[in-house]
């Protein structure tokens, strides 16, 4: 058979394979139309095999009833779960929670990164930090979150191609004193080595490249609670440095919760961040409410 012909005949196959699960219909009629974080449980009742989040759980899982791409998932589904939240908000922030903390088999996998790090600009010069060592939700001049070293310094390398920033000046060469670097013999480099262009040319050139990855600092000198209400039913989240807590029914619980130690959490950040700076949720500081 030639390859022509092949192709479609695998298509086919591939398409045969996917059975609908009729085994989970049971499951599907108590499935609400609300905000929340469902679960696609197997054999194992304490490791769900897929966590997912959705403004209407009911929707987003019959949608993956009907996908043949998720058939080897469904196939080793024994049942279906959910936890109702009051707003994609919460949504978001118990997905991250539960993907992280269970692991599941069918989940990108979500990980705490020990190696996470960040651009601090000090003096003038850009270095790599690490969270484990610096608290990034009370240091100043922080720029982008990344994986590791290199996809930091990838990224300030790629910020001075584009604006001719100087390799030696940012510390990703050694530049011999009094010598204009390699760079700007070929006009990749506007010359703040050599004179040909201010230092301080330079440095806001580098400060207004990195300007859309600046990280904020904690606004508050304390926890808060944000309110999220839908249909009746209102969760205070309970935040502290850009970490996500918990969610309570009323501010009386949050005492409870600020026992947790805070430190900075990546997932938190890039979930809240604009959603506590925009103005758009109730936000109560938390000062007279801490644990002692």
């Amino acid at each position: 058979m030639s390859r022509r012909q092949s192709a479609p005949r695998l298509e086919f196959e591939a398409a045969a394979i996917y059975e609908y699960p009729e085994h989970l219909r049971p499951w599907l009629e108590a499935l609400p139309k609300q905000p929340g974080v469902y679960f696609f449980h197997g054999e194992s009742d304490a490791m769900p095999l897929y966590i997912g989040k959705s403004v209407n759980i009911r929707s987003r899982v019959l949608s993956h009833l009907r996908t043949p791409e998720e058939a080897a998932m469904l196939r080793q589904s024994r049942r279906i779960s959910w936890t109702q939240t009051a707003g994609e908000l919460g949504a978001l922030l118990l997905e991250a929670r539960l993907i992280k903390e269970q692991q599941p088999l069918f989940n990108k996998r979500l990980r705490r990164n020990r190696q996470l790090c960040s651009l601090h600009i000090s003096e003038g010069k850009p270095q790599v930090v690490y969270a484990r060592e610096v608290d990034f939700s009370h240091t100043p001049n922080l720029y982008g979150l990344f994986a590791n070293r290199r996809a930091a310094l990838q990224t300030l390398q790629s910020l001075a191609d584009t604006e001719k920033l100087c390799y030696g000046l940012l510390g990703l060469e050694s530049l011999t004193r009094g010598r204009a670097c390699f760079r700007s013999a070929l006009k990749r480099c506007a010359g703040a080595c050599c004179g040909k262009e201010s230092v301080e040319d330079h440095q806001q050139r580098l400060l207004t490249g990195l300007e859309n990855i600046g990280v904020t600092c904690w606004p508050w000198d304390s926890a808060i609670a944000l309110k999220e209400s839908r249909e009746g039913m209102t969760h205070y989240h309970i935040i502290h440095n850009w970490l996500w807590l918990g969610a309570v029914n009323s501010l009386d619980e949050a005492p409870e919760l600020l026992r947790t130690p805070a430190g900075f959490d990546q997932d938190g950040y890039k979930i809240l961040c604009k959603p506590l700076l925009s103005g758009s949720y109730e936000i109560t500081p938390l000062n007279d409410r801490v644990a002692k």
